[in-house]
């Protein structure tokens, strides 16, 4: 029966350089996880799982479309299968996802997680199903304890405005412990003015912070409101996820209009969208940078795809692809906005069509202008970039075009809590990376320095951007 032979020590370390950075340097390094989507409530309360079904596959977009790729009924990934029917049916998938990311993540997550050395597949589902269960029974498989067994620090999850963070305040009141939670502000529901429900969201903005919303500044003093209650709980970072920024010119009084026009559910047009989202997106970066937390932007996703999918199984359930949006201009001129008036706060940009790489490589140092190392940031492959070569095409156009030195490195993006193992995956490909280079005399043969880069990149960096002490 095939194993996980072939995730031997050295498993991406192709030569004796980038195995003695991998292992000497970069091996050991904690985890600052700065964005992700993990459960709140599941951390706070220290979830257990029933099952390996539960844990692994529940909310995973990505092995969904693999499994239909391969031919398996809707049923079996959010259907009304049974969770070791669902089980049996990704086991039978895994073996012909040679070469995509998956192939590697599930080899990787079952070994490090479970000691699991068979690859998986329909022959052994049941008695891996089995073990894993039985593993999960355990306390060391209770949530906090799968995270900080695989070193990590810090997450920091998702949340939405609206959210009452009652489990980031509870784990606050645990007081000090090996694990941080802090939240995210995703305010990207008052963002996208032309959503459905988008007036029945700011209602619930103006009931949960007694802020009477009837115009553009109401909502903005009531997001402050609720920015400065996720600052209460430690937050230092917002997060948008957008096809693309907006930065057309405006007046206050026909974002007024605009605004009122949605509140009142009348039809808001694309062109009278983009003038409401500049004016939005301004402001909040304005409010970001005052409380100095790090603003994040994801963008180019094209989002639910399938209609007939959205309508019978909703958002989030494996749909997305790229978009190709033009990205540069609007984003040169939103940052150039915020700059000119010395309100440009921290910020990290995810592309997800790889064609526009050297865009935002190149961008960033339009920006970065010497009162922070790597202020404007460069963010990790994403998505359908977060494998093997979108990684190192992201790290060499970092490379060529900025300071990959200062790059603040990976992040899950995640669901899932037996997902980090991502950030082997990545440290690994980082240290082949520079370990041929070296061996190739493209650098210089400075293992030291070399190191110092590498924990730098997978540690110190993000630490040091998020301004926490050593």
């Amino acid at each position: 029966m095939a194993t996980t032979s072939f995730l031997h020590e050295n498993f991406l370390l192709q030569n004796n350089t980038a195995a003695s950075l991998y292992h000497d340097y970069a091996k050991d390094m904690p985890i600052i996880d700065y964005h992700n989507h993990l459960p709140p409530q599941q951390i706070a309360e220290n979830h257990s799982f029933e099952n390996i079904s539960k844990i692994w596959l529940y909310g995973d977009h990505y092995k969904w479309r693999a499994m239909r790729m391969n031919g398996v009924d809707e049923s079996y990934c959010t259907g009304n299968k049974s969770d070791f029917e669902k089980f049996e049916k990704w086991s039978e998938t895994v073996p012909y996802t040679w070469r995509n990311p998956l192939f590697h993540w599930t080899a990787l997550e079952m070994k490090r997680y479970f000691g699991v050395d068979d690859l998986l597949n329909k022959d052994n589902a049941a008695s891996i199903y089995a073990h894993c269960n039985e593993l999960l029974q355990t306390t060391s498989f209770k949530v906090r304890p799968l995270l900080t067994n695989m070193n990590v620090r810090a997450v920091c999850t998702t949340d939405d405005p609206l959210d009452s963070l009652e489990f980031h305040i509870a784990m606050k009141n645990e007081g000090d412990g090996p694990l941080k939670m802090l939240p995210a502000f995703r305010p990207d529901k008052f963002i996208l003015i032309k959503n459905a429900n988008f007036a029945s969201f700011v209602r619930q903005l103006a009931d949960l912070t007694s802020v009477s919303i009837v115009n553009y500044d109401d909502l903005v003093q009531a997001l402050s409101h609720r920015a400065d209650f996720f600052a209460s709980l430690g937050c230092q970072l917002s997060d948008h996820g957008l096809e693309y920024l907006c930065a057309e010119n405006y007046t206050a009084s026909e974002v007024d209009r605009i605004f009122k026009k949605a509140l009142n559910g009348e039809p808001v047009s694309q062109e009278e969208a983009h003038i409401y989202m500049s004016s939005i997106l301004f402001d909040l970066g304005c409010l970001y940078h005052s409380l100095g937390w790090i603003q994040q932007f994801h963008i180019g996703a094209m989002r639910n795809n399938n209609l007939r999918a959205l309508r019978n199984l909703g958002p989030d359930t494996g749909w997305d692809s790229i978009g190709d949006w033009s990205q540069a201009g609007t984003l040169s001129k939103y940052l150039a906005r915020l700059d000119e008036e010395d309100r440009l706060t921290k910020t990290i940009i995810y592309n997800l069509n790889p064609a526009d790489n050297a865009v935002m490589a190149s961008m960033i140092g339009n920006f970065n202008d010497g009162s922070v190392a790597g202020k404007i940031q460069y963010g990790s492959g994403w998505w359908f970039l977060d494998q093997k070569d979108g990684m190192e095409q992201q790290m060499n156009t970092l490379s060529n075009m900025g300071l990959i030195s200062k790059f603040v490195g990976m992040l899950t993006d995640s669901r899932s809590f037996l997902s980090f193992p991502r950030h082997e995956y990545f440290r690994r490909i980082l240290c082949n990376m520079i370990g041929k280079e070296i061996e190739s005399g493209e650098l210089p043969n400075d293992i030291p320095w070399a190191g110092k880069i590498i924990q730098d990149i997978c540690y110190h960096n993000v630490r040091e951007y998020l301004g926490w002490e050593k």
